[in-house]
């Protein structure tokens, strides 16, 4: 996180509660360009909740990602 303003934003795969305060964080900042979660069902709550509208759920892309 020290060297975050090097970087613009951020791309985070998790779908795990360790993740609340660096997604909370990024996202307050405008720094949190999407969080993608392996899974709808086993995503997190809190992070649902902080990353709001960046959360993209990979199940979602899987045709995609075949491709």
């Amino acid at each position: 996180m020290i060297d975050l303003e090097e970087f613009g934003q951020a791309e985070l795969v998790m779908s795990d509660g360790d993740f609340y305060s660096l997604v909370r964080h990024l996202y307050e900042l405008d720094e949190l360009k999407v969080a993608l979660s392996p899974s709808v069902k086993h995503c997190s709550s809190l992070l649902r909740k902080k990353a709001k509208e960046r959360v993209v759920n990979m199940s979602n892309l899987r045709n995609k990602l075949e491709f």
